[in-house]
């Protein structure tokens, strides 16, 4: 498809994408929901300490590093709707245990972090699933389109899932609030079983010993394949400063500014309506001004607006209001990087191998996220609070800078073709 061609039916006339959105929003917003309530649970009902509550927490991530390169395999060759149905269904069925093992007083840290595990690695497989689903699902020209809408979505349910966790919470005790997040994970397992458009089924199962090889396939296509290798790379350099800016960044506003914790609550959570705002820009300026231009320029942004935090002191209004200002601009520009860049990387990727891409890219962004909180915890440490800060927010413009010089920085307005795929 050309950046000339008229544009493409609406996405929102088509009723099988309208239920792969609707199930993908009520997974996220259980899944947010769910990582607030399940330390919750930790702290009020089991009285966890805080060296437990982050045991929990890493769990909950853990199987990022541990299953997406085999899930990611996995997915390819299946079809992504029976993987995202059965995803869905068992994390209803394990959040379900969750009150009734409470009610019965056989709750305790153990089964928590057990559920925690296994949730998190459901969630997995659900997410790398509906990222292939969407290439199977609608038409290339179509991608930016879809991915507005369900990364628009997502940022949706990262401000209102998370609140909505934290008032159950408050209202029920902390094991029954856990039901909502059960509830959204069935009604997201309801809405995408009625998808009907057929999607052509892989080839027989493979032996179990070519996973391996087909791991190695995914690994091999994203080094040898220019766009792909950058997305990669780009993607390790910003999760690794950002995980290590984010741990200063929450010691920093309670400790150094003296936030209040509402205030901190406000802060943060301004980057989610900027997050939406960057996902419903990202369906046209790509379009309008190139994706390569767009993706350079919104990270350079994105990033360069953190500068602004170390130099703000104390807690008055204007410092609140500062902060907000920046987050809500960190929001816009980062989710416009990071729809256009996942619309790119689908575009150049053959459909059969979209699950591996999906899964080992994650792998190699995320992997680097617990060296980052490390080296943040570090600094924060040897250096102080805000020279740290400083330090971990210029890092961030590594990933921009190597955009810049990177064939991405060279893509125009039309999409970039996998090879072997016939015209949009």
């Amino acid at each position: 498809m050309k950046a000339s061609d008229p544009p493409p039916p609406s996405l929102w006339h088509d009723r099988d994408f309208r239920r792969l959105w609707m199930g993908q929003t009520a997974s996220q917003l259980g899944a947010q929901a769910c990582q607030v309530v399940l330390p919750l649970i930790a702290v009020v009902a089991l009285s966890a300490d805080t060296q437990q509550v982050g045991i929990l927490r890493a769990v909950q991530q853990v199987p990022i590093l541990l299953l997406s390169l085999f899930v990611g395999a996995w997915v390819d060759r299946r079809r992504s709707r029976d993987v995202m149905v059965l995803a869905d269904f068992g994390r209803t069925m394990v959040l379900a245990v969750v009150p009734v093992l409470h009610l019965l007083g056989l709750l305790d840290m153990p089964l928590l972090v057990l559920v925690a595990f296994l949730v998190g690695a459901l969630t997995v497989y659900f997410d790398v699933a509906y990222q292939a689903s969407l290439v199977r699902l609608v038409r290339r020209g179509q991608l930016a389109q879809g991915n507005s809408a369900l990364e628009g979505s997502r940022s949706a349910a990262q401000i209102t899932g998370s609140a909505l966790g934290g008032a159950l919470v408050s209202l029920l005790t902390a094991p029954i609030a856990i039901v909502a997040s059960a509830f959204f994970f069935a009604l997201s397992f309801l809405s995408i079983r009625r998808i009907r458009r057929p999607e052509s089924m892989p080839g027989p199962a493979v032996r179990q010993d070519r996973v391996w090889r087909q791991i190695h396939e995914g690994l091999q296509l994203i080094v040898s394949n220019p766009l792909l290798r950058a997305v990669g790379i780009a993607s390790a350099l910003f999760q690794f400063s950002f995980a290590a800016l984010m741990t200063i960044y929450l010691l920093f506003l309670p400790r150094t500014l003296h936030l209040p914790g509402a205030a901190v609550g406000l802060v943060l959570a301004a980057m989610g309506p900027g997050a939406l705002v960057g996902s419903l820009l990202s369906a046209r300026l790509p379009r309008r001004y190139g994706y390569g231009v767009v993706l350079v320029s919104a990270a350079l942004i994105a990033d360069g607006v953190m500068l602004c935090v170390p130099a703000l002191r104390g807690s008055s209004a204007a410092t609140i209001a500062a902060l907000m200002a920046v987050n809500l601009l960190f929001g816009v520009f980062s989710q416009l990087v990071d729809v256009t860049i996942t619309t790119v990387r689908q575009a150049v990727t053959p459909i059969p191998i979209q699950g591996r891409i999906v899964a080992t890219i994650n792998f190699i962004g995320m992997g680097l996220t617990p060296l980052g909180s490390l080296l943040g915890g570090y600094l924060a440490g040897a250096l102080g609070l805000r020279t740290s800060l400083l330090l971990t927010a210029v890092t961030l413009a590594l990933s921009p800078l190597f955009m810049a010089r990177s064939p991405l920085a060279r893509l125009g307005r039309d999409l970039p073709r996998a090879a072997g795929d016939p015209d949009g």
